[in-house]
């Protein structure tokens, strides 16, 4: 059974960082893109970055810049260094990956709070 643990959220100050995890265990790893989401209550999850197989990275336009998504394949982890946060990045954070499309259910998440 695939388990995707997501884990490093925390609360942070505005113009803090904070640098995310996911675990991925159950699943081949490395032939997969992998990305991050994020969701606030009341709206759809929303696409942070992602990160092909071959380490080709795409930003959602909000976090180009701040945000930077990586891949360990020996250890089927995918993590997100989250820097300059600002109180709009306040969400869960999500991963999930694929071979073309998500491929996964989601896991519980990690909770992010920007603020003072």
């Amino acid at each position: 059974q695939v388990q995707l643990v997501e884990s490093g959220g925390g609360l942070v100050q505005p113009g803090g960082s904070l640098k995310l995890s996911c675990a991925v265990s159950g699943s081949i790893f490395s032939p997969y893109f992998w990305a991050w989401y994020r969701q606030t209550p009341g709206n759809e999850r929303e696409l942070v970055a992602r990160i092909t197989s071959g380490g080709i990275t795409n930003y959602a336009d909000s976090v180009k810049g701040r945000f930077t998504i990586s891949r360990d394949n020996a250890k089927n982890t995918v993590h997100l260094q989250m820097n300059s946060l600002k109180p709009d990045a306040t969400a869960v954070y999500y991963c999930n990956g694929g071979r073309t499309i998500l491929n996964f259910s989601w896991g519980q998440g990690t909770q992010v709070t920007v603020s003072s």
